[in-house]
């Protein structure tokens, strides 16, 4: 039967890279991807996790290329980038995932340490990503970058200056490059998971996990990765051409329950 509808809901032979991949969000997004067909390029800096992805996606027969890399290392992106180009050709999409969160008062003694690292890891490397990525995304002119920020980005919490002003920025960061690369059809956009069980939210007991749910999400539960992973799926389409500068919440109701 002859289609209605011309805009193409696959992301089949694509190539997309996901950073922080070894675990969480970065994980299932992989596994996502390699799900519907896409082409996979993996990075993280926790080798043995990377591996086991890596691992599991060939065994369903899906082609991935592992890169071990610290993203916080400014040399790491383009390296890796490149790596990627060669392995499994040029990229057609972007996901930023990698993140780290370091609990600690303003007023520590490593406090600049984990600034530092917290920026490097979780906004300047979104930059240096996109930056390596972008010649093979504008060569068809239908390139697209989801960067990971956190509802962090859209409020505040106590004692976790650096992660709260990171994701700031990579909302401000999305922002910007959606305006600047709009000319080239490339598309830049936002999710912003709330609750979801990570690898970094592991630490807070289940029965913690439960109240705070229940008091503050409408659904009255934790998200799992996978369905943060499908938000990131629908902006990484050939067909989401026309969104872009946005930001996409995933937190099952936190942001707009008041009671």
């Amino acid at each position: 039967m002859t289609r209605l509808t011309s805009l193409s809901r696959s992301v089949a032979d694509r190539v997309v890279l996901v950073t922080g991949a070894a675990s969480g969000m970065g994980r299932a997004t992989a596994h996502l991807l390699a799900d519907e067909g896409a082409v996979v390029g993996i990075v993280d800096r926790d080798a043995d996790g990377l591996k086991a992805v890596a691992d599991e996606i060939r065994g369903v027969g899906a082609a991935v290329h592992p890169v071990v890399a610290d993203v916080g290392d400014a040399a790491a992106p383009a390296a890796a980038v490149a790596e990627i180009r060669q392995a499994l050709g040029p990229l057609d999409g972007l996901v930023n995932n990698a993140g780290v969160s370091i609990h600690l008062p303003f007023d520590d003694d490593g406090f600049a340490k984990a600034w530092a690292t917290t920026l490097a890891v979780n906004l300047t490397a979104q930059a240096l990503f996109a930056r390596a990525a972008l010649p093979d995304l504008v060569r068809n002119g239908d390139g697209r970058i989801v960067n990971v920020a956190s509802t962090e980005g859209l409020g505040a919490t106590a004692q976790i200056a650096p992660y709260t002003s990171s994701k700031h920025g990579v909302i401000g960061l999305t922002r910007s490059l959606a305006v600047e690369f709009g000319k080239t059809g490339v598309t830049v956009n936002c999710v912003c998971p709330g609750p979801i069980r990570t690898a970094m939210t592991a630490r807070i007991p289940e029965a913690d996990k439960q109240v705070f749910a229940r008091r503050r999400t409408a659904l009255r539960r934790y998200g799992d990765p996978e369905e943060v992973a499908h938000a990131t799926l629908s902006l990484l389409l050939p067909a989401a051409s026309y969104i872009t500068g946005a930001t996409i919440v995933v937190d099952g109701g936190l942001t707009v329950r008041n009671a």
